[in-house]
């Protein structure tokens, strides 16, 4: 899916992917549910946030497997490369309301990384994988594009 890089576009992303999970199989208000979607909510606004080219677009793209048991894998693709995904060291202090993006994008997936853009296309690629109905395993791995 395609969206504008703003913020109207982030929440849409989220509010989309939210309804498209609802309807293959992973209902609204369960644990799967909630957390995807604010992964894809998170992913979108840094692409709005950092990743925003004026006149550019962000897409998200959502991979729901068939089989029980396997990761939900969020993709969202904005045009500026020369801005890496770095998650934070530490926690922002309380007066600061920004910086807890990729901590909490780390804290809820199983995997999570990023690589440039394929094609050699300008941008990047930010992932997330969720696993449905395993153990959580938290942590950050650039290995898998």
């Amino acid at each position: 899916m395609r969206f504008t890089s703003t913020p109207r576009g982030a929440r849409l992303a989220r509010r989309l992917c939210a309804e498209r999970l609802h309807a293959w199989g992973i209902p609204y208000g369960t644990e799967a549910h909630d957390t995807i979607a604010l992964l894809v909510a998170e992913l979108s606004a840094n692409a709005v946030r950092h990743g925003r080219v004026p006149g550019r677009d962000f897409h998200v793209r959502l991979v729901v497997p068939t089989q029980p048991l396997a990761a939900v894998r969020i993709e969202v693709t904005d045009t500026r490369g020369e801005r890496t995904p770095e998650p934070a060291q530490h926690l922002p202090g309380p007066d600061r309301t920004e910086g807890r993006g990729l901590l909490l994008v780390a804290a809820l997936a199983d995997r999570w990384g990023w690589c440039p853009r394929p094609g050699g296309a300008p941008g990047k690629k930010v992932w997330a994988e969720y696993e449905l109905g395993g153990e959580r395993h938290h942590g950050v791995s650039t290995s898998r594009p």
